[in-house]
């Protein structure tokens, strides 16, 4: 998983098993001069649920210029894989992908890497006044920071165009590089065509390894969701101080800790509920509740409805 698994979490509603994820295809290339990409196509498992999510993240290192970035990220769900090539698929030429036996619903991770070399070609050559976006593109904004990419519908169209396309070897970079340049445009267009500066609040942030050990603990948070675990457990966990931590989480991901961990207990006791079956007893045991009563009013908070009246709606 290495470098997906935050934009896989970030994007996953349910717990992520990351030892279950299996792999279906795997491409990484460097175009010279431009950019270096990835695409990782993983098997749906069908318990997730995932909200398509896109992310630009500006890597910046005063004294260390060549660790400079802009990358984009991407995952897209409700995709199908084939395994064969589209030109040998009999059913892709035809269209007819729905009855087609050689498809596997996918989860897609995209990544694409941005020099400072290749970016400053970019930037307006006068330095006074510059935009936000000049001084991003010129490697002159010195604060490191993520964002989250509006997905639209033009973007969605170019993810769509990368994952099907059937160039090959010359052509293949030249329709990649065309392309990852108007995600770029799209994704520099929604998020920094703003007045304010970007950057974190908390400054701490603007350091990467921070900035992982705040998605280290959501991921960790997933994986107790049956446990449940304190915010001083957590923050040692992830060698962060609390009160970093809580500002850190709220920052990144929008929410308090505790709503975020709620919130996702919920949306699990949902499924197990109401597509696995399970009684509310047993919900409320797997969750770690100490009694029926409190996970009644914990889930009725949530999602409006008593746990057996969600029952009843199945029915």
């Amino acid at each position: 998983m290495n470098n997906n698994t935050d934009i896989l979490s970030l994007a996953n509603k349910q717990p992520l098993l990351l030892n279950e994820v299996e792999k279906l295809q795997t491409i990484e290339r460097v175009i010279p001069g431009s950019v270096t990409y990835s695409i990782h196509r993983y098997k749906r498992n069908p318990q997730w649920t995932v909200e398509d999510v896109g992310m630009l993240s500006y890597h910046y290192e005063k004294n260390n210029a060549e660790a400079n970035s802009i990358e984009l990220k991407f995952c897209i769900g409700g995709n199908i894989y084939c395994h064969k090539k589209q030109t040998e698929c009999d059913y892709c030429q035809l269209s007819g992908s729905k009855n087609c036996v050689e498809k596997t619903d996918s989860v897609d991770v995209l990544s694409f890497s941005f020099s400072p070399v290749y970016l400053q070609q970019f930037a307006k050559a006068n330095n006074d006044p510059q935009s936000l976006s000049d001084n991003v593109l010129a490697f002159k904004h010195h604060t490191s920071f993520s964002k989250t990419v509006p997905l639209c519908g033009k973007t969605r169209l170019v993810i769509e165009a990368l994952l099907n396309h059937t160039y090959t070897d010359t052509l293949a970079n030249i329709f990649i590089n065309a392309q990852t340049q108007i995600l770029l445009l799209y994704s520099m267009d929604c998020i920094l065509g703003e007045k304010e500066e970007a950057g974190f609040n908390c400054k701490f942030l603007a350091n990467e390894a921070d900035r992982e050990k705040i998605i280290k603990a959501r991921e960790i948070l997933l994986q107790h969701i049956g446990e449940p675990i304190t915010i001083k457990a957590l923050s040692r966990k992830v060698a962060i101080n609390e009160c970093y931590l809580k500002k850190g989480f709220k920052e990144i991901f929008g929410t308090t800790i505790f709503d975020f961990y709620q919130g996702q207990r919920m949306e699990h006791a949902k499924y197990l509920l109401y597509d696995k079956g399970l009684s509310v007893t047993e919900v409320s045991m797997l969750l770690g509740y100490s009694s029926i009563s409190h996970f009644s009013t914990a889930f009725k908070k949530h999602t409006g409805l008593k746990p057996c009246e969600l029952l009843l709606t199945k029915n």
